[in-house]
């Protein structure tokens, strides 16, 4: 995987994978880290070094990483081990 800088660019690549490819994930991480237990549809808009942002249900919600993102390859590996601790905590 490349690390690219988290530019507008990039950003939206990240975005458009994750919409296209990961939409349960996206349900998931918004049911657990934005408090949505029923949530049932979500879309990443952005992605920005503090946070992602989805709209969840026809609402728009921030979900904050726990450090700030240094590239597209830190932000893979957050995503990731985010979306783990909804499947140990769930």
């Amino acid at each position: 995987m490349t690390s690219d800088q988290l530019t507008t660019t990039v950003r939206a690549r990240i975005c458009t994978h994750m919409n296209n490819d990961h939409q349960e994930a996206l349900v998931e991480l918004a049911q657990f880290y934005g408090e949505l237990s029923v949530a049932t549809s979500a879309k990443m808009l952005d992605l920005t070094p503090e946070a992602m942002k989805l709209e969840v249900d026809g609402n728009v919600i921030d979900i904050g990483f726990d450090h700030k993102l240094v590239d597209s390859s830190d932000a893979h590996r957050s995503i990731v081990a985010m979306l783990k601790a909804t499947h140990k905590n769930s």
